[in-house]
């Protein structure tokens, strides 16, 4: 949307993912595919440049958490204040009025994603980027309504729907409800781009499910994207990214 609308859109980032699940197994193959189907993305979405920082993936644990073994280089290990004055870097050489991070939680908890969210603050503080949006989710829709959903279907066992009720954001901490369902499209088809995550494992990837919803309902259900701006007050509905608190 921002793209479309004129402005210059920077991608940043901090892996290339090469630990995570797919048929072709984690390393340095599956880390060019997924740099390639990276820029594919991006391209799609219309981003002027993309930017590597080049960490190791720091995987997951199998109960989701930080893995015992991981790279030498694994983002989760690196010096936090090296790798914000990297990204601060870009900041100050692009002029950047927004940065978009994580929330605190990381999404849905990925050490790597936290790590970013604290990277990407402190990022912002060094290069003096005036507004921070943390990417999330309204929470209490989206438990209600996997609550709702596992009374007609079976979970696989190792889903628990308890670990959403501290995923994501709950809704009274959201600041800005943007719909871009004039876009889905573009979004759907930068999807379909990172190929290899729909791969892997032995129930169906939550990218891959995510494909096979129709049309209507995949506007519907991913037409509107949420964030939240700390320094806005508690209560606060914006609807586009660029929208200021008024003076």
């Amino acid at each position: 949307m921002l793209a479309a609308e004129g402005h210059r859109v920077v991608l940043v980032v901090a892996t290339a993912g090469e630990r995570g699940l797919a048929e072709m197994g984690p390393g340095d193959e599956l880390r060019e595919t997924r740099l390639k189907e990276l820029y594919q993305s991006a391209a799609l979405l219309g981003c002027a440049r993309v930017e590597c920082l080049g960490y190791g993936d720091s995987g997951l644990s199998p109960q989701g958490g930080i893995a015992d073994e991981r790279p030498d280089d694994a983002f989760i290990d690196a010096d936090s204040e090296k790798a914000a004055s990297r990204l601060a870097a870009v900041l100050e050489e692009e002029k950047a009025d927004l940065l978009s991070i994580y929330d605190p939680a990381g999404g849905y908890g990925h050490p790597d994603h936290v790590k970013v969210h604290r990277v990407g603050r402190r990022a912002a503080e060094i290069a003096g980027t005036p507004v921070v949006l943390e990417a999330t989710v309204n929470r209490d829709p989206l438990v209600r309504l996997l609550k709702l959903a596992g009374k007609v279907y079976r979970f696989p066992p190792e889903f628990d729907v308890r670990t959403f009720e501290s995923a994501y954001s709950a809704s009274e901490t959201i600041t800005h409800r943007v719909n871009v369902r004039k876009y889905t499209k573009q979004k759907r088809a930068s999807m379909a781009a990172h190929a290899s995550q729909a791969t892997g494992g032995d129930t169906d990837r939550t990218l891959a499910v995510m494909l096979k919803v129709p049309g209507p309902l995949y506007r519907l259900v991913f037409g509107t994207e949420w964030y939240v701006r700390r320094d806005l007050p508690p209560g606060t509905r914006l609807s586009h990214p660029l929208d200021q608190w008024p003076e």
